[in-house]
């Protein structure tokens, strides 16, 4: 047998000719057919679909950096009170509405439909080729980026069985040997593998297509709605139970689930030492709840990322605050008011927060007072007062009073967390109360800060395409992954007898991206061939010479 001659060389090419115009003029225009035709080649191109990805993706940028009336009304009104001249303009625009504009909804429709004329027949003539034989032997092996020929004393034919022996996992496809050749005795193998790699783009493709189906569902057939809760208190799965509410398209108040829930105790744990002190630890709370009015009652603990899962819904707990409680007593001693008033923290760590108070059921002229607590109150250096700690070790409510009109009969909607005093007077202003403080007002009416409670922000979200959106997203990754780590190779072997007795065997291999790791497998398939053939050959010698 003779040594191994082996070859890695880049296929050559030839300068295309280029065809030049022989008649003189413009071409001719195209029909509006042609240009119908130009228009969804151009759409249905992937070079489209990446383009309008990336659209995508940048105009979600503002709806990440701007408040959105989605998530909060308030925080865009008071953008736009802030930017008198830029908010207008920007809300024209939809930018405080990115994701249900015109403008995204265009760009999420072309990018479905891109995707879906692209992907498709890329699918099935993917499913074409895995069904098709492998490619022909070429004419010239030595051309091919790996090649290598070697000499036996074994017979084409076994030549040929022992390549497809040692060709696992290609699919390989055995050829006579080619009309015109040096002999008509030998033939070829040619083997193909690597169709996961396309398999997985398409998939990829497809995957993305499902997530953008089961994103518009889901946009189409959920809701979701925020509320405050304060500790002890109880939640009923209706719309008029919701601070803000955004259903989707074909939601109706009908389809929410008929499930309730009670709050019975709420737990925040903070760091209290180390350079971490005052940061949250854990909040968690335990209900009790009904899945409908029939249902029998349950308890389950809830936590930060532990939602509870209900018919389909899923309630997440988002954060937590305080709602001190406060009893108003008018001049002849009558309780006129006595409940928890959740405050809204200041954005600071140690929960400074502001609350209102609205007192209507009181005459001749209704009270409003606005409030500040502080959940641990301490004197600071400048002599202000101030909260050190964000649990309430030294709770600690100062209060404004107003006396007027609440303006509750303008028919004009008004904040549960803003005062609007333009038709009320401030009386007085007190000290610092603490727990059981009373504070007594000039008119003889009082009121009594009586304690403090904890409540959850919490969440309802209702997506009935989420898991179709999970699985579409994992297969999504799976399809990456055969993308990135599977490497499509072709090898052909082919096998000529010669006049001496011996086999000429040529062997090319051909890889979807060139390199090193490539090309030494195929020479180590060639160094296998070549050792099994050489080990069959010797027996078949041995007996001859007998």
């Amino acid at each position: 047998m003779t040594p191994i001659k082996q070859s890695q060389s880049t296929p050559s090419t030839e300068p295309a000719s280029t065809e030049t115009a022989t008649a003189a003029g413009s071409p001719p225009a195209l029909s509006p057919l042609g240009w119908l035709r130009w228009a969804w080649r151009t759409l249905t191109s992937m070079r489209t679909a990446l383009i309008l990805l990336f659209l995508l993706a940048v105009g979600a940028i503002p709806g990440s950096i701007l408040p959105q009336n989605s998530v909060s009304s308030g925080q865009v009104s008071d953008y736009i009170a802030e930017h008198p001249e830029l908010g207008p303009w920007l809300d024209r625009l939809y930018l405080f509405d990115v994701y249900s504009s015109p403008w995204y909804a265009a760009i999420y429709l072309l990018l479905f439909v891109s995707l879906t004329g692209c992907v498709l027949p890329r699918a099935k003539a993917h499913y074409r080729a895995m069904r098709a034989r492998p490619p022909k032997t070429p004419r010239h092996l030595s051309r091919l980026p790996y090649s290598a020929t070697f000499t036996t004393a074994a017979a084409p034919e076994t030549v040929l069985q022992r390549a497809r022996a040692h060709l696992k996992g290609y699919r390989a496809d055995t050829s006579p040997a080619e009309p015109g050749g040096q002999t008509a005795a030998g033939g070829s193998v040619a083997a193909e593998k690597g169709y996961l790699r396309e398999t997985g783009n398409v998939l990829f493709h497809l995957a993305l297509l499902a997530l953008l189906i089961a994103l518009g569902a889901g946009s189409f057939l959920g809701y979701r709605g925020n509320m405050l809760v304060v500790e002890g208190d109880g939640f009923a799965n209706t719309v008029p139970s919701y601070d803000a509410f955004y259903p989707g398209s074909s939601v109706d108040a009908a389809d929410l689930q008929p499930f309730s829930f009670t709050v019975d105790d709420f737990q925040a744990t903070f760091i209290e030492e180390g350079r971490l002190t005052g940061q949250a630890q854990s909040y968690s709370a335990d209900l009790t709840y009904r899945a409908s009015p029939e249902s029998p009652e349950r308890s389950h603990h809830l936590q930060v990322n532990h939602p509870l899962p209900v018919n389909g819904a899923q309630v997440y707990l988002l954060g937590h605050g305080y709602a001190p409680n406060f009893r108003v007593t008018d001049a002849e001693g009558q309780v006129v008011f006595d409940q928890a008033v959740p405050f809204l923290n200041r954005g600071e760590s140690n929960f400074t927060s502001d609350g209102v108070i609205k007192v209507p059921d009181i005459g001749p002229e209704q009270l409003g007072f606005r409030a500040v607590f502080l959940p641990s109150a301490a004197t600071a250096d400048n002599g202000d007062l101030v909260s050190d700690f964000p649990g309430p070790r030294n709770p600690t409510v100062t209060l404004e009073a107003y006396q007027g009109d609440l303006g509750l009969d303008s028919g004009q909607p008004q904040s549960v967390y803003q005062l609007y005093t333009q038709q009320m007077e401030q009386i007085d202003s007190s000290e610092s109360l603490q727990p059981g403080d009373t504070w007594e007002l000039p008119d003889g009416s009082s009121i009594t800060f009586t304690g403090v409670s904890d409540y959850i922000s919490m969440q309802v979200t209702s997506n009935p395409a989420r898991l179709p959106a999970l699985l579409s997203a994992a297969v999504a990754v799976l399809g990456l992954l055969c993308t990135l780590f599977v490497q499509p190779r072709r090898v052909w072997v082919r096998a000529r007898a010669g006049g001496d007795g011996t086999t000429t065997v040529e062997v090319g291999g051909l890889a979807k991206t060139d390199t090193p790791a490539t090309n030494a497998d195929f020479h180590e398939f060639t160094l296998r061939l070549s050792d099994d053939l050489r080990e069959r050959a010797a027996p078949e010698q041995g007996s001859e010479k007998e």
